[in-house]
């Protein structure tokens, strides 16, 4: 894999501005939100949600602006941030499909308290305050979990990927371990990341800096546990690279 020096990710959304009925069932039927509803349930809550797509680098809503809307989503990557208090990007998680995100009054939440922005094309389902206390209303399995899952994940710091302990060459492969258990796309070389990650992003995720992460990634990649490329990293050593994290 070292020859390679372009490996051109999978298209993110093959409709970017439409959401088909097939492709809002899938989704939804993977979240832990509505998965144990029935088919035509699940046909029922697509049709309340809208859907909207995002182009690479636009932001889905930003930190501080209001809760009015719960999201999942349907295709494509986003990542959802942070400002501490010097002002500097910390990077929670990185949300791929069937991920829920964002806010709405009725889970108690006034205003957002992170930032997500599309990494690629992006589509998203959205309900709104209203409509989703009256989807609550209608499916009371859905508001027992709404209130037992999404609140806690909605509001949770995403330390997983936020984490600042050990070495920056054992944070940075602690995070690219989380990235391929959730993006990973095994192939007869290593495991592509099926995600656009900038180093700036890496480093917002492990609580380093850009420079300190381009020479952990440079060192891992020299000791052929990675191969690298402009927003794309593949890991052809799995178990060096599980071994690195673990210090």
């Amino acid at each position: 894999m070292s020859e390679r020096r372009y490996v051109p990710l999978r298209a993110a959304c093959g409709e970017p501005h439409s959401c088909p009925a097939p492709v809002r069932r899938r989704v939804l039927a993977a979240t832990a939100l509505f998965g144990d509803l029935g088919e035509r349930d699940i046909a029922d809550v697509g049709e309340r949600m809208t859907a909207r797509s995002w182009a690479a680098g636009e932001y889905l809503y930003v930190e501080g602006d209001p809760a009015d809307d719960l999201y999942v989503l349907a295709s494509g990557r986003a990542k959802m941030t942070r400002s501490d208090a010097d002002g500097a990007e910390i990077v929670l998680d990185v949300l791929g499909p069937g991920d829920l995100f964002g806010g709405v009054a009725s889970l108690g939440m006034g205003v957002h308290g992170d930032s997500v922005m599309a990494l690629q094309t992006t589509c998203a389902l959205r309900i709104d305050s209203e409509g989703f206390r009256t989807l609550l209303g209608d499916y009371p399995a859905v508001a027992v979990r709404a209130f037992d899952e999404v609140a806690g994940q909605l509001s949770s710091t995403r330390a997983a990927f936020a984490a600042v302990t050990g070495t920056v060459a054992q944070r940075v492969a602690g995070a690219l371990v989380r990235l391929a258990a959730k993006f990973g796309d095994p192939g007869p070389d290593g495991v592509l990341l099926q995600v656009p990650l900038t180093r700036a992003d890496l480093a917002g995720m492990t609580g380093s800096t850009t420079e300190s992460v381009s020479r952990a990634m440079s060192a891992m990649r020299r000791d052929g546990v990675i191969d690298t490329g402009r927003k794309w990293t593949a890991i052809t050593d799995m178990a060096a690279l599980r071994e690195l994290a673990e210090g």
